[in-house]
């Protein structure tokens, strides 16, 4: 490192498992840039519910990963690792880390970096990654989905959903989606939703059923799993694929299995956080060839609900909780 650079840095860490209070800032130590890895002082970090997950004691970083927080941030590379090629110090970039990103300085993959697209400032670049590789990898990787087809989405005003949404209508699918209140709902439609369902007030399967004339939904993306199953598969169309990204009513289900042998459904799922570099590399590649250009020209955007300064990292974390979020929560860093 240069004599520029502090020795020390504030860090946002789990000091225990529990409620957002646990989430403490702190003075440690800069990471070291690794082979491959570029150092980036952070601009913004994005808040997900995996970071939630992990800061309750139920998602463990990965091996080798940091254990400080954070799996998305935007800023300025400020030093480039042994084996670094295709980056140069003071380019702006977004990237998709394993965890490090509640802090001032992080190490990225240089491999797992994008440009900050033109247009968009370091906040609503922050916003991208973890959401965007998310759901190409699942939806159109995973779930194949393809121009013309039926598209559904639970959790619509979630940075998930509201990044699904946009990309499955810029590629030509029909899109249905699912949230818990009429204000979510126009919202989703706002953002190109075709059909929005309040699931408080509606029976999505009826409306789904209804929408479609019967013939279902082709790629389902849920985050919600447990009682949500059963009618899941009622929704599906014949060849349909369900991609389970997450388990927010719970692992287990009970649900009668009949409808994926008629249909013929496939019936998957992933998680990210975990999978090796060359995986995530070959992600990003695909959305600065697909995605970025749609980004610049307008048609896909970062939505923001609101934004926290880094060391109200717990005020971030009880804000996602409380489920009145439309769009993604950041942290602000730097600048």
């Amino acid at each position: 490192m240069t004599n520029l650079m502090p020795e020390f840095m504030t860090a946002i860490e789990i000091t225990r498992f529990g409620n957002p209070d646990v989430l403490k800032p702190r003075q440690i130590p800069l990471p070291q840039t690794k082979a491959g890895d570029v150092l980036v002082k952070v601009a913004a970090a994005g808040v997900n519910r995996p970071d939630i997950m992990q800061r309750t004691g139920t998602y463990p970083a990965p091996k080798g990963a940091s254990e400080i927080p954070g799996l998305e941030i935007s800023g300025e590379i400020i030093e480039l690792g042994p084996e670094v090629s295709g980056w140069a110090i003071g380019d702006k970039i977004c990237g998709l880390v394993a965890g490090g990103g509640y802090a001032e300085y992080c190490t990225v993959p240089a491999t797992q970096c994008l440009p900050v697209p033109q247009g968009l400032d370091m906040i609503e670049a922050a916003a991208l990654p973890e959401t965007f590789f998310t759901v190409w990898s699942n939806v159109f990787d995973r779930g194949a989905l393809k121009k013309g087809e039926v598209f559904m989405v639970h959790g619509g005003t979630s940075g998930i959903g509201t990044t699904a949404i946009q990309m499955a209508k810029a590629f030509g699918a029909t899109v249905i989606t699912t949230s818990g209140s009429d204000e979510k709902a126009a919202f989703c439609a706002e953002l190109g939703a075709d059909l929005s369902i309040n699931y408080k007030s509606q029976d999505f399967a009826e409306e789904v059923k209804s929408f479609t004339g019967g013939k279902g939904v082709d790629v389902l993306l849920d985050m919600i799993a447990g009682d949500y199953m059963k009618r899941n598969f009622m929704v599906m169309a014949v060849e349909g694929r369900i991609v389970m990204i997450a388990v927010l009513r719970g692992p287990k289900i009970k649900a009668n299995i009949l409808p994926i042998m008629l249909k013929r459904l496939t019936f998957t799922g992933s998680t990210l956080r975990a999978r090796e570099t060359e995986f995530k590399a070959d992600i990003a590649q695909n959305l600065k060839t697909n995605v970025w250009p749609l980004i610049e020209q307008g048609k896909i955007k970062p939505v923001i609900s609101k934004i926290f300064a880094l060391k109200d990292a717990a005020k971030a974390h009880t804000f996602l909780e409380s489920g009145k979020n439309m769009g993604k929560t950041i942290l602000r860093v730097s600048g």
